[in-house]
């Protein structure tokens, strides 16, 4: 477990150095507000579309040749896409390398099925909020040291990524393990392994169907904000890089208060289900908040309150893990992460299409804050439906 989550922080940090700066590096090419977000648009659904497609294919490799390698693949694309974007000369060349990053990188749905790998059904809970901890971690880091490095010249967060990228690959290739045993290892079959076949998997297994629109409308919610969180304070309250990331700090505290301290005696206390729904209780609230401020320092204090809002994503992970057998969860999560990504890539059509629709209103115009107004009522629907969900069966049991 040290070893994926160490692999999984310096990724994390990485991938966390760039999102200050990706819409100011975008906004290098482009003349008005309108137009910055049309082009941030167009880079960020090029990332989705690819991963779209990509994910259920690496996920499904990694169930055939182990997940060590495919790990692997994922670092160098991401080494090779932050260089290039560093050195990016056109808006063209952003769109292509984002495609390109989309495709060869599933990390977090390698990582989810590593874990599922290596822990018995009962723990999957806890391991993966011990993963999302990292998550959290690395944007305590990555932002603040991209906000910092961006805050001189827009360019350097993207050499440290690719660095930290190189590094990464290196220690995987010597050091970390492999989780997956060559006889639980499955055959790869491409009809399985397309975007299509693996949703429809994903929504066949045994008892947590309804799940799958759960987290579909969570993250799809949760994408949303990520796409517009830049712009929006930009927008509304004059942030530059630096500011951002001094939030997205915070955010990555509370990630790992959450997850990394609090989910384990609260799964002591109460069952999955239970934090699942305050969570998504909270998360709704939060979206609200963040649409209603009308200053800066009223972002931090919705974070804050926020603070149960990140234990449930853990519970549904470890639901859907456990409905898969155990030599499925490379396509399994891989799967999950192809739906995550199929929110990704209506994510930012939906929030800065949103987004673009206020933008000229004035900064304290509360109907700026229309895209997580959004994200409020898709969140309210998730809760709905886990709480339907939840009161017509028990719970789910592993296979």
């Amino acid at each position: 477990m040290g070893f994926i989550m160490a692999a999984v922080l310096i990724d994390m940090i990485s991938i966390g150095l760039m999102v200050p700066v990706l819409p100011h590096i975008v906004g290098t090419f482009t003349g008005s507000n309108d137009e910055q977000t049309s082009a941030f648009l167009m880079v960020t659904m090029a990332f989705g579309v690819a991963n779209f497609f990509g994910s259920p294919v690496l996920g499904a490799l990694s169930d055939r040749f182990g997940r060590r390698p495919v790990l692997l693949i994922g670092f160098a694309g991401l080494a090779l896409s932050f260089f290039v974007t560093a050195m990016a000369t056109a808006l063209w060349m952003l769109v292509v390398v984002r495609l390109f990053s989309g495709a060869m990188q599933a990390n977090i749905a390698i990582a989810n099925a590593y874990v599922a790998d290596i822990t018995p059904p009962e723990d999957r809970a806890r391991r993966f909020g011990q993963l999302g901890a990292m998550f959290g971690i690395g944007f305590i880091l990555g932002p603040v040291i991209g906000g910092l490095l961006g805050d001189h010249d827009v360019h350097w967060p993207f050499f440290a990524a690719g660095t930290l990228a190189v590094l990464n690959w290196c220690y995987g290739f010597f050091v970390l393990p492999e989780s997956l045993p060559k006889d639980r290892r499955s055959p790869f079959d491409w009809r399985k392994a397309n975007p299509a076949s693996a949703l429809r998997g994903l929504a066949a297994l045994q008892g947590v169907g309804p799940l799958v629109a759960v987290i579909a409308l969570s993250s799809l919610a949760q994408f949303t904000l990520h796409n517009t969180w830049v712009l929006y304070t930009k927008f509304r309250f004059g942030w530059g890089p630096l500011a951002v990331s001094w939030s997205l700090l915070v955010v990555g505290i509370v990630s790992v208060i959450s997850q990394g301290v609090l989910l384990k005696p609260l799964l002591k206390r109460f069952s999955p289900q239970r934090l699942a729904v305050v969570s998504m209780v909270s998360a709704s609230l939060a979206y609200l908040g963040f649409g209603l401020a009308t200053e800066g320092w009223m972002m931090y204090v919705v974070i804050g309150l926020n603070l149960l809002g990140g234990v449930g994503a853990a519970a549904l992970q470890s639901f859907i893990s456990n409905a898969a057998g155990a030599a499925h969860q490379g396509r399994a999560m891989g799967a999950v992460s192809s739906l995550n990504s199929l929110m990704a890539v209506l994510a930012p059509l939906l929030g800065l299409t949103l987004l673009a629709q206020v933008s000229h209103r004035p900064a304290a115009d509360l109907m700026m804050g229309l895209p997580f107004y959004t994200c409020a009522a898709l969140q309210a629907a998730a809760l709905f439906i886990t709480l339907r969900f939840f009161r017509s069966q028990p719970a789910p049991q592993p296979a």
